[in-house]
C-alpha cells in the first residue's frame, strides 16, 4: 500500500547488498517494432488504472550506521498524476548490452523504479521489449500479468484487483520421493564451487534452447502409471538439469566430491547430520490464490529442494525431481509471525542475519526460477512473441541463479552470477551439456 513500510522480503530486497535489486524480463517479437507513441499509447490504455506504478521508493531518514540502520525502513509514497510514458524510452542496445549498463545502476529516487525499453533483437527482423523494475516493487508473476496486458488479446487491468493483497500463508514443499521433509529456515548443506575463472564481478548470459532437446528431455523417465503415466514437466527437467551442473561444479573441484561419502559426517553433538552432504536448490513460487491471481507487487516464497548430485544417471536424476516442486499452502505458524515481527522491526539484523547464513553458498548455491506464458499465438500489435527472456537480480557471491524463460515458441536459458562473465558461460554451456546428455538417453 502506498506510504506503508515495505513487508520483510521486499525490504530485504531494498537492502540487498550485492548491487541493485534489479530484475526484469525481455520479450523477444518479430518484426519491425512499434513506434514509441504507439507503445505508449498502449502503456496508458492497458495500465493507467495500476497505483502500483505511480510509486517510488523512499529510503529510511539519516544516515546507514548507528541505530538507524538496524531498525529503519523503507517505505512507498504515491505520485499522483503521474505520467507512464515518462517510464518508456528506445535504444540502440540489444539486451545484453542493456543488462551491462542498467542493471546495475540504481533507479533514480524521484521516479517509479520501473521502465520499459524497446530494444534491438538479437537477430535481424527481431526486436526486444524490456520490463526492468526494482524487484521490491513487483515480482515475476507481476511482470507477467502485466506483459499479458499489452498483448492484442489482452486488456485494461483493474486497479482494485492489483491491490487485492494475498493473505498471509506459506507455501512449502511437500516430503519428495525419498521421504524427509523441507530443510529448516536455517539448515544449510553443501556449498558448490564455482569454476571461477577470470575476474569476480556480476555476470549475465543468455542461450536459447532448441526445442528438440527439451522435448527429448521430457520423454526421458516416465511419471506414474499406467494410463496416468506422463512425461517429466518442464520444470522436473530444468531442476535436473542443473543439478547436472553442480554435480561437474563439484567433480571438477574434486572428483570424489560428487560421490556419496562412506557416512554422515556427524554435528557437534555426536549425532549424524544428514543434510551437511545435501546440496540445496532455491525455487520462488507463487503464492497467490485464484481470487488474487492480478495482485501486483510480490507475493511469492522461496523454497528449497534437494538437488540429486550423487547420482551419475541423468535420468536418475530426472527422476529423483518429479515431483519436488509439489507444494501445499498453510497458514503461518505463531512462532513465524513472532520471528518475522521482530526481523520486520529490526531490518538490520535481519539482513546481518540473511548475509551469515541465509545468502551462504552453503544455504543454496543456485536458485531456479522458471517463468512461461502458456499461452499460444501471443502479438503484440500484430508483432508475434518469439521468445522469453529472464534477467534475475545479482546473485549472492559465489552462487548462481538460472532462470529459464518459456513461451509455446521455446525456451530461453539465462545464467546470473557474481563470479564473471567466464563462469556464467562456462555454466551456460554445462547446462546445454547435460540437457543434450538427458535427451539422447532418451532416444
Amino acid at each position: 500500500m502506498p506510504g506503508s513500510h515495505l513487508p520483510l522480503m521486499e525490504e530485504g530486497m531494498a537492502r540487498w547488498p550485492f548491487g541493485p535489486p534489479n530484475a526484469g524480463i525481455a520479450l523477444d517479437l518479430a518484426g519491425a517494432p512499434p513506434s514509441l507513441d504507439e507503445l505508449r499509447a498502449l502503456v496508458e490504455e492497458r495500465w493507467k488504472a495500476l497505483p502500483r506504478l505511480t510509486q517510488t521508493l523512499v529510503a529510511p531518514g539519516g544516515a546507514r550506521t548507528g541505530l538507524g540502520w538496524w531498525t529503519g525502513r523503507h517505505r512507498w509514497a504515491r505520485r499522483d498524476g503521474h505520467d507512464l510514458a515518462q517510464q518508456i524510452d528506445s535504444a540502440d542496445l540489444t539486451l545484453r548490452d542493456a543488462v551491462r549498463q542498467w542493471f546495475h545502476t540504481p533507479f533514480p529516487a524521484d521516479r517509479p523504479p520501473w521502465s520499459l525499453h524497446l530494444l534491438r533483437g538479437a537477430t535481424d527482423g527481431e526486436f526486444s521489449l524490456l520490463f526492468r523494475m526494482h524487484h521490491s516493487l513487483l515480482d515475476g508473476r507481476s511482470l507477467t500479468t502485466l506483459l499479458r496486458a499489452l498483448f492484442d488479446d489482452g486488456g485494461p487491468l483493474d486497479g482494485a484487483a492489483s491491490l487485492a493483497v494475498p493473505g498471509p500463508r506459506r507455501r512449502t514443499v511437500r516430503p519428495g520421493p525419498t521421504g524427509g521433509g523441507p530443510p529448516g529456515l536455517l539448515t544449510t548443506g553443501r556449498a558448490v564451487p564455482l569454476p571461477h575463472r577470470g575476474p569476480r564481478e556480476p555476470a549475465y548470459t543468455v542461450v536459447r534452447l532448441r526445442a528438440d532437446l527439451l522435448r527429448a528431455a521430457r520423454a526421458a523417465v516416465s511419471v506414474g502409471a499406467g494410463g496416468s503415466a506422463r512425461p517429466a514437466t518442464t520444470n522436473e527437467v530444468f531442476l535436473a538439469t542443473v543439478s547436472g551442473v553442480l554435480r561437474a561444479c563439484l567433480a571438477a573441484s574434486d572428483p570424489d566430491s560428487a560421490s556419496p561419502p562412506a557416512s554422515p559426517p556427524a554435528s557437534v553433538g555426536g549425532d549424524r547430520d544428514p543434510d551437511a552432504r545435501q546440496v540445496w536448490l532455491s525455487v520462488p513460487v507463487d503464492e497467490r490464490p485464484d481470487d488474487c491471481a492480478e495482485f501486483l507487487g510480490n507475493a511469492f516464497a522461496n523454497v528449497r529442494v534437494p538437488a540429486p548430485v550423487t547420482l551419475a544417471d541423468p535420468a536418475a536424476r530426472l527422476t529423483a525431481c518429479t515431483g519436488l516442486l509439489t507444494t501445499v499452502t498453510r497458514p503461518r505458524r505463531t512462532a513465524e509471525k513472532l520471528v518475522e515481527g521482530t526481523l520486520s522491526a529490526i531490518p538490520g539484523a535481519a539482513l546481518a542475519l540473511a548475509g551469515g547464513k541465509i545468502f551462504a553458498p552453503a544455504y543454496a548455491p543456485a536458485a531456479c526460477s522458471y517463468v512461461h506464458l502458456r499461452e499460444q499465438g501471443q502479438t503484440l500489435a500484430g508483432r508475434p512473441l518469439r521468445h522469453l527472456t529472464i534477467v534475475p537480480m545479482v546473485p549472492p557471491a559465489d552462487t548462481a541463479t538460472f532462470a529459464l524463460g518459456g513461451c509455446t515458441k521455446g525456451h530461453t536459458l539465462s545464467v546470473a552470477t557474481n563470479s564473471g562473465s567466464q563462469d556464467a558461460g562456462l555454466l551456460a554451456e554445462a547446462f546445454l551439456d547435460e540437457l543434450t546428455q538427458l535427451a539422447e538417453g532418451a532416444r
